[in-house]
């Protein structure tokens, strides 16, 4: 195997990527950190790194530097979305240097998402059914994972941290700018009134969704994503999750059946700083949908997909559970499931009545074309996630070709 010399950019606020480079270097690979603000440091120290200070227009000059004078031969961050990470992969290939990308994992909570050059959106996935079929022939029906639990408190933990270094940036970063659509402590208080919130509705969302299943009523489910989400900001045509409403609900009005009901329910991670439940009142007045809405700020959302009669969502990977589930799913942009006998392919307004249950042996494929291609098993938060992690990534960092490329 050859010796790869690695660059490390911006990763998530907990110490995978630094044990991730100490693994790599443990290798007999050479490791290389650009560090962008207090957090970052924080979370390398006490290995060595270079300072980046100025700002955005002048990085790209200073990678191509960093990649010629030191031969670079790949780079590794977190999330393609971030400013200073869309500079690095838009100009990293015409200068020879492999992207590896790591994001929140598509099958979720035991999996991290590892692809070249690009998640989500940027995936180099193909789009055409046949090719998951044939894809999948060779490989085993389920892949072998360890389970993951993280406690929420040990994310949170870390991210207090991170943001607590970067009291220094003033001093050190003064021309960084976050990639975040709020400030920390403004989204500290407001996590700390919704889930304040959350402990005193948590039971009485929970028996809302029972009651719900336990009536047969005809429903469809609208899970609603955060605002922050590259998933919204960049891959789709919505400015926020309060105008997916509107649409949503403005086409259930017009086409759904006139006995079936629409539920809309918040992420568990919402800041609560768009009053999503007024939304949906004021469409419930336009629209005339009177009696025919439910917004949950909680609940159990495998229960509510299992039972509902469709699944619209934007791009979240609660699709994925959906189909899954077998449940019909329209998605809103173009998500990697977006596939021609999974997810609806007729439009909205023709869902309501027309949706169709995606093709069970297709999503099998699917499934395990996508974990043997993108997916990691391990964790970003917790200790027994990060060993995995790291354990897991190594073999596709360090291998000549992806484990897509190894499938096209």
């Amino acid at each position: 195997m050859s010796k790869r010399r690695f660059l490390f950019l911006q990763g998530p606020a907990t110490p995978f990527f630094a044990r991730l480079a100490d693994r790599l270097r443990a290798d007999g690979h050479q490791v290389f950190k650009v560090v962008f603000n207090g957090g970052d440091f924080a979370y390398w120290s006490p290995r060595s790194c270079w300072l980046y200070r100025d700002g955005l227009p002048s990085l790209r000059a200073f990678l191509d530097d960093r990649y010629r004078r030191f031969e670079i031969s790949d780079q590794i961050l977190f999330g393609d979305r971030r400013a200073v990470h869309r500079v690095a992969v838009e100009h990293s290939e015409a200068c020879g240097v492999r992207t590896h990308v790591f994001e929140e994992g598509y099958f979720r909570p035991s999996w991290v998402t590892l692809q070249r050059e690009g998640v989500n959106g940027h995936s180099l996935l193909p789009r055409d059914p046949d090719w998951f079929r044939c894809a999948a022939r060779a490989l085993p029906e389920s892949a072998d994972s360890v389970p993951i639990r993280s406690p929420f408190w040990v994310r949170a933990a870390h991210d207090v941290g991170y943001h607590l270094a970067g009291i220094f940036n003033p001093l050190v970063f003064h021309r960084y700018r976050t990639h975040a659509s709020v400030t920390a402590p403004v989204e500290y208080a407001a996590y700390a009134k919704r889930f304040s919130r959350l402990r005193v509705v948590r039971n009485r969302e929970y028996r809302r969704v029972g009651a719900l299943v336990a009536s047969s009523v005809p429903y469809f489910v609208l899970p609603l994503q955060l605002n922050s989400d590259a998933q919204i900001r960049d891959h789709s045509r919505f400015e926020h999750m309060g105008d997916v409403i509107v649409h949503v609900l403005e086409s259930f009005a017009r086409c759904a059946p006139g006995d079936a009901r629409i539920v809309v329910k918040n992420h568990p991670l919402d800041l609560g700083l768009m009053d999503y439940r007024r939304i949906v009142v004021d469409c419930e007045r336009r629209f005339e949908l009177a009696g025919r809405t439910l917004y949950l700020e909680d609940g159990d959302m495998g229960e509510l997909a299992r039972h509902a009669r469709g699944v619209v969502t934007v791009n979240s990977t609660v699709g994925i559970v959906a189909l899954e589930l077998g449940r019909p799913t329209a998605t809103l942009s173009d998500p990697i499931y977006n596939l021609p006998g999974l997810t609806w392919q007729g439009g909205l307004d023709a869902f309501w009545t027309n949706g169709q249950s995606p093709d069970a042996q297709l999503y099998s494929c699917f499934r395990r074309v996508v974990m043997r291609a993108t997916q990691v098993n391990g964790g970003f938060y917790c200790n027994q996630g990060i060993a995995l992690a790291v354990q897991n990534s190594c073999r596709s960092l360090t291998a000549e070709r992806s484990p897509l490329e190894e499938l096209l």
